[in-house]
């Protein structure tokens, strides 16, 4: 059970992450959505900018030595979703460029929203 709670975990935080960097394209077409997603991405950019870890991390890392693996294996999770969350080489660096696209995304995102609602309420 533990092993299912950490893999969930892991989608959980992989889902936060795709929402943190592409939730903006669903604020273009939902504009209330943006008071679900700018909050997260305000977290995912102080959490890359500032360095940190992401809470999630260290309660899946829990959930997998309770479940007995100190090493994630072959499944779909390990396999393909992992190096995704958790690049071998991240470095400082990476994480302050991953932080800054982030938030140009987000910029270019909310200014295609901003535009739209615009046209909209000319017409």
């Amino acid at each position: 059970m533990y092993k299912i709670i950490a893999d969930a975990l892991v989608m959980a935080h992989f889902l936060f992450i795709a929402f943190v960097v592409a939730g903006g394209a669903i604020v273009v077409y939902r504009p209330r959505m943006a008071w679900l997603h700018l909050p997260a991405v305000l977290w995912g950019a102080v959490v890359e900018f500032a360095g940190w870890s992401c809470p999630l991390t260290p309660l899946e890392n829990h959930f997998r030595v309770l479940a007995g693996s100190a090493a994630y294996s072959g499944d779909f999770v390990a396999q393909y979703l992992l190096p995704l969350i958790y690049p071998e080489n991240l470095t400082r660096e990476t994480q302050i460029a991953l932080g800054l696209l982030v938030v140009v995304i987000n910029i270019i995102f909310y200014v295609l929203a901003v535009k739209k609602h615009r046209s909209y309420s000319e017409n």
